[in-house]
């Protein structure tokens, strides 16, 4: 899921080039046109509709790895535990996918689950791994596979993380054989999640010196490029991706740490949409205090980030790898928006941006279930409810963005006469300044 993107003391660099730039973009809009006000139009019939997890936010029962010691260290709020214990309870929130009419599933592969010690690859995890993979497949869905989601094994930590130069040649000795694995499958693959919140992540955790952010990047694009390769020679048609976080008006800027290096090894453009920024609404600011439910959600700004994102990478197929909506505990957030509307209003506005010429391929819901989110389960982005701190028993509740999502699959989208249940943001600073000059109405 899309993490922390700013420190959480003062105010983020993105957030004041933001408003920096609202003066200039607020004069240019008044004499700017507006994109044309059409219906949102239908999705086309091979549209992939799916559900996102991460390994180790959603098994449970976690092995030695790097984030099981930062929780150790006391640098998260709370223990994980047993997590939504999705390592025994698979094939039942499968089903519950299934049911909804998804087609992929977005799971992570945990290297800490996997090879425990050096160059040891524990049979029984992968046989867990492809019990998963062969039921999301007899559930007629797609594996979407997530090689790294911010976890390394204990013994990488132990000889430092991605400082350590060996640790590049082992990340990619692991994840050659996972390729060679599960290949066979054909899944959609994500290398990397979310690189640039990955290595924030690091150096907020402990995990490397901020000094040498530069060096994990460029490890990182090593990782990617090589990967890339070897998934294609051993699956020629493979669509392979690396996702990233997108953060309102500072994504190009990021982009040229990781994505822009790696352009010409992307079949498609994954990109992560939460949160939204304009010059009247600055409560972003909340994501960066692991407040989300405090953040706006503003559901237009998913067309400005596709928008965006495909100018500046023409050509590629776009995916929108984890989109959703924190809520506090399960309770009404403080601006009221609930979660069956939010997803009902995404989808107008990727079929907005459909109906403009973005190629979106496709839109997994950040999650299925509730789990730990990298320090608490107090932030809420299930369809299903589970309350881990309290319920023993671990019961998946169906929130009413159940039976809304399973409409939106079934009717490939919202209907054409669908109106978004808020208005569009003013000058919405999402892909600023052109967002605000250049808005959808």
């Amino acid at each position: 899921m899309f993490g922390v993107t700013t420190a959480v003391r003062g105010t983020p660099p993105w957030l004041r080039a933001s408003v920096g730039i609202a003066v200039l973009a607020v004069l240019a809009a008044l004499t700017s046109a507006p994109v044309a006000d059409a219906k949102s139009g239908g999705l086309p019939s091979g549209f992939l509709w799916g559900v996102a997890s991460s390994g180790f936010q959603s098994e449970g029962s976690s092995p030695d790895s790097n984030w099981t010691r930062y929780i150790a260290q006391g640098r998260t709020d709370e223990p994980i535990g047993t997590s939504v214990d999705f390592r025994h309870r698979y094939a039942s929130d499968i089903a519950l996918a299934e049911k909804l009419g998804a087609k992929v599933y977005r799971i992570g592969i945990e290297w800490a689950r996997v090879e425990k010690r050096p160059g040891e690859l524990d049979a029984r995890a992968l046989d867990y791994y492809d019990s998963l993979i062969e039921t999301i497949v007899d559930a007629g869905m797609r594996p979407m596979i997530t090689l790294d989601h911010w976890v390394y094994p204990g013994w990488i930590a132990a000889r430092g993380g991605w400082r350590d130069p060996r640790t590049l040649q082992s990340w990619l000795a692991y994840n050659r054989v996972i390729v060679e694995r599960y290949a066979p499958y054909h899944p959609l693959w994500i290398t990397i999640n979310e690189p640039s919140t990955y290595v924030l992540k690091e150096v907020q955790h402990g995990g490397l010196p901020a000094a040498d952010a530069p060096m994990m990047f460029d490890r990182l694009v090593r990782a990617h490029k090589a990967i890339y390769r070897f998934i294609h020679r051993r699956d020629p048609g493979a669509q392979v991706s690396s996702n990233v976080a997108y953060v309102p008006t500072a994504e190009p800027l990021l982009d040229t740490l990781f994505q822009d290096r790696v352009r010409d090894q992307l079949d498609f453009v994954g990109l992560d949409y939460y949160y939204s920024i304009s010059p009247t609404d600055l409560t972003a600011i909340h994501a960066g205090a692991d407040e989300f439910w405090k953040a706006t959600v503003a559901a237009d700004g998913v067309f400005y980030a596709l928008r965006d994102m495909s100018r500046r990478f023409p050509g590629k197929p776009l995916y929108i790898v984890e989109s959703g909506m924190a809520t506090k505990n399960g309770h009404l957030r403080p601006d009221r928006y609930r979660r069956a509307d939010h997803l009902r209003d995404l989808v107008y506005w990727v079929q907005k941006a459909r109906d403009t010429g973005v190629p979106v391929l496709g839109m997994n819901y950040w999650s299925l279930t509730d789990n730990y989110e990298w320090g608490s389960y107090t932030p809420r982005f299930g369809l299903y409810t589970v309350d881990v701190t309290t319920d023993p028993t671990l019961r998946r509740t169906p929130t009413p963005a159940v039976p809304a999502f399973r409409k939106i699959i079934a009717d490939n989208g919202v209907g054409r006469d669908y109106r978004p249940t808020r208005p569009p943001t003013f000058c919405s600073l999402v892909a600023a300044p052109t967002s605000c000059v250049q808005p959808a109405r």
